[in-house]
């Protein structure tokens, strides 16, 4: 259990608060590269840690996140003018608010035309909006939130760096806190329960079912171990073989909120991150990934099947369509059949029960055992570096050095006697970004 302050440390993360404060030291994927597909095209609205935020590709390239209203009177820029130096009573790129005609510059935020009021009026010089950077990497465009002057290096995570053809990446909205969404990516207990039919819904489980994978379902109380690491925490959960041999599941938690589903080397890998939006939802993103080919028809097929982990969206939106509203559309048949919630497909089996909590789970009325020490150790973890960046604003959290990105999960038996660090140690050390002048194919974005 926790206390109700820690709790509200860990999940309350608007302007201001000391979660808040700690998260807008990062990059935060932000948008798909789709969603801006153009110069000068349509502003795009979107929530992000509690702030109400418009994206905008300016007619040069540019991008930023501009605060969503207008310092006038406060309407949305949602519905302003995209504006580039050629269609611009004022010859420059900027956003215009379609109200009185204020203008501002997408780096800056400064007003730069003010035609409502007179000529000779410096009232301008002393507006501005709030904004943010925006990088592409990995075709997902990456927001800085916080003080210019801590600003990182942009992340390295494996995902990113492959080739366009190597990786599918997705996002939906979950509406749960970010929090109780990625304590189940690293809780490696719950498989054995609620993703009992996980063969129904992803083919690699099936054809490794006569393999080690069936550990999970012949041993459903994993010890877990910890270690601590540059990045965050390294979660590894032991299940018994029969021949003398552990079957692991590693999972490497990497501050703030990115997830790797364990890996066995053959299939794509798969990773997560959970984004605020604000304390009682967040941005899901999920990725799949080969690290060493490109992903096969098949495994595209698969993913557009919406069962696994990109699940299938309303038109136009990025809500599901198994939902609150719909019990997910779950299936008493399915269930009395043998699967644990009757619910198609793995992430809307989380997101359902994840959901079901409340917006924000009352973590002082939890009875946690040894099932959850992965959860109990990064709570630890992460109200431990809160506290350090409150106490010394100085300090650098973990997993901000993209250094500490070239990492991956991973699934494997062991002998007993091996200890499972080091024995796993090159198994998961990721790929490194390809120098750009060695290149041998790039994504959409440029990106190795």
């Amino acid at each position: 259990m926790l206390s109700t302050e820690d709790n509200q440390l860990l999940t309350q993360t608007g302007p201001g608060t000391p979660m808040g404060n700690y998260l807008r030291r990062y990059w935060i994927p932000a948008l798909m590269a789709e969603e801006l597909p153009d110069d000068g095209c349509a502003p795009v609205r979107i929530k992000l840690l509690g702030e109400d935020l418009i994206a905008v590709r300016g007619a040069d390239g540019k991008t930023a996140l501009v605060e969503e209203f207008c310092p006038h009177r406060r309407v949305s820029l949602f519905f302003g003018r995209n504006e580039s130096s050629d269609n611009s009573p004022d010859g420059q790129n900027g956003l215009r608010c379609s109200y009185h005609g204020w203008k501002y510059n997408l780096e800056t935020g400064a007003c730069i035309d003010m035609p409502s009021e007179p000529a000779n009026s410096r009232f301008k010089e002393h507006i501005k909006v709030v904004t943010y950077p925006l990088v592409l990497r990995g075709d997902v465009y990456w927001v800085y939130m916080g003080p210019a002057e801590k600003q990182p290096p942009v992340p390295e995570f494996e995902w990113t760096t492959v080739s366009f053809h190597r990786r599918h990446v997705s996002k939906r909205i979950q509406h749960a806190n970010y929090f109780q969404a990625m304590e189940g990516g690293i809780d490696s207990s719950h498989v054995s329960f609620l993703h009992n039919d996980a063969e129904l819904w992803r083919p690699d489980w099936k054809r490794n079912r006569r393999r080690d994978h069936g550990a999970i379902k012949t041993d459903t109380s994993p010890r877990f171990f910890l270690e601590p690491t540059d990045y965050g925490v390294l979660i590894g959960a032991r299940r018994e073989l029969e021949d003398d041999r552990y079957y692991w599941r590693i999972t490497p938690w990497t501050s703030p909120w990115y997830t790797q589903i364990p890996w066995n080397g053959d299939d794509p890998a798969g990773a997560h991150a959970w984004v605020p939006r604000d304390d009682g939802s967040c941005w899901a993103w999920s990725i799949d990934y080969h690290p060493e080919r490109d992903l096969r028809k098949e495994e595209i097929d698969f993913i557009k099947l919406g069962l696994d982990i990109h699940p299938a969206l309303q038109q136009g939106t990025f809500e599901t369509i198994q939902n609150a509203g719909n019990n997910y559309l779950q299936s008493r048949a399915l269930q009395r059949w043998g699967s644990m919630t009757g619910i198609a497909g793995i992430t809307m089996q989380d997101a359902a029960l994840q959901e079901s909590m409340g917006p924000i789970v009352d973590r002082n009325n939890e009875n946690l055992g040894s099932s959850d020490a992965a959860v109990i150790g990064v709570r630890k973890r992460l109200l431990a570096e809160i506290r350090a960046l409150q106490n010394n604003p100085d300090v650098v959290p973990p997993g901000i050095d993209p250094e500490t990105h070239h990492i991956r999960s991973y699934a494997t038996a062991l002998q007993r006697d091996e200890p499972w660090v080091e024995a796993t140690a090159g198994a998961r050390t990721g790929l490194r970004p390809i120098p750009a002048g060695e290149m041998t194919g790039a994504g959409r974005d440029g990106t190795p």
